[in-house]
């Protein structure tokens, strides 16, 4: 993953555990769950008490682990992905929440069929964890599979959406 030079970041306590945003001049470009798979060292970059997009994703995932507000409203900088994975991502934004999907029809979603083990991949390197609902995705028959910040937030995830846990 790229980062653009201006990126910064804040951290933030949630029901699930701590997260570390960060963001740049074009939008909000990273949510992890502390100690998440692929999560870059969040010392790279400075630590700001006040920026408007991380203060704005703070307040929306306040009320979407509320349960109050499932959906997020942000600028979204996903410059840092191959062009594929920014395909994956941009499929996954449209996982609506309380729904599931799964690698193949990401893939086939995004007209490349034939490529769900690359799918998986993208999934899995997604920088905007909750944001951006990785979590969504489902292995084949529905298994619940592949979340870098662990099977059981992911589980956790589901449950705060109420999603329906169907073979897709």
């Amino acid at each position: 993953m790229l980062f653009h030079p201006s990126t910064v970041h804040t951290r933030i306590d949630t029901p699930l555990g701590a997260m570390v945003l960060s963001a740049s001049e074009a939008g909000l470009n990273g949510v992890w769950f502390d100690g998440q798979r692929h999560q870059p060292p969040p010392e790279r970059w400075p630590w700001v008490a006040r920026h408007p997009v991380l203060d704005a994703a703070q307040a929306q995932l306040r009320t979407y682990f509320a349960g109050e507000d499932l959906r997020f409203d942000l600028p979204l900088d996903l410059s840092g992905g191959t062009p594929f994975q920014q395909a994956v991502w941009r499929a996954l934004l449209a996982i609506a929440p309380g729904r599931t999907s799964s690698y193949g029809l990401l893939a086939r979603g995004i007209d490349r069929p034939a490529a769900v083990r690359a799918v998986g991949a993208a999934v899995g390197r997604n920088p905007m964890s909750v944001v951006v609902p990785c979590h969504r995705v489902l292995g084949h028959a529905g298994a619940l599979t592949g979340y870098a910040g662990g099977l059981p937030r992911k589980s956790a995830l589901l449950a705060l959406e109420a999603a329906e846990l169907v073979a897709a």
